[in-house]
């Protein structure tokens, strides 16, 4: 299966393939886990959080049914694990994301993507930095508006899924996605 899409290798995963299942966690791993780590700003439940959903999708291998798009269906997991444990702590949901938690990920590759080795070393710290101003940024949005911005930019969801995972209009995504771009951009030009 070289080139086999989400819901084939899931469909394949509930039949008894587990190279299947291995190939759709290192596809998804990264932004799963990116999603639950800027959401709760602290490694280990981010880490928790991520083996609980993980752990979802293995026991759903027999019942997995193809009717929507395999991320819509895993993020859609993934928002109901984030606000049960919301709901378990009490606590606001969709706190700032420490950047020192990236640097402890058990796997580099879940958070920063691989570098080219021949790449500008100037233009690297100049990403580096820029992706620290982003993610303290984020602190300042608005919970729905960052929900709906993570969807959008980690999971890459289209403004209808993100909609039907959040319950509102696309006009409403549509809405909180400009609010939080526009915030970002305010708060990124003034930290330069």
């Amino acid at each position: 299966m070289p080139e086999a899409t989400d819901e084939a290798l899931m469909l394949a995963f509930g039949q008894g393939d587990p190279a299947a299942f291995e190939r759709l966690y290192l596809r998804h791993r990264g932004p799963t886990f990116r999603y639950f780590l800027r959401h709760t700003s602290n490694r280990a439940v981010a880490d928790e959080l991520h083996q609980d959903l993980w752990l979802k999708v293995v026991r759903a291998r027999e019942r997995y049914a193809a009717e929507a798009r395999f991320t819509t269906w895993l993020y859609t997991l993934a928002r109901h694990r984030l606000v049960d444990h919301w709901r378990s702590q009490r606590v606001t949901p969709l706190t700032a994301f420490d950047a020192s938690d990236a640097a402890e990920a058990a796997d580099p590759a879940d958070v920063h993507p691989p570098r080219d080795e021949t790449a500008d070393p100037l233009r690297i710290a100049i990403d580096d930095q820029a992706g620290r101003r982003l993610v303290a940024a984020l602190a300042d949005v608005p919970a729905p508006q960052r929900d709906a911005f993570l969807m959008h930019v980690e999971a890459g969801l289209p403004l209808a899924e993100i909609a039907g995972l959040a319950g509102v209009p696309v006009e409403t995504i549509k809405s909180r996605l400009r609010y939080a771009y526009r915030k970002l951009r305010a708060v990124l030009e003034d930290l330069q």
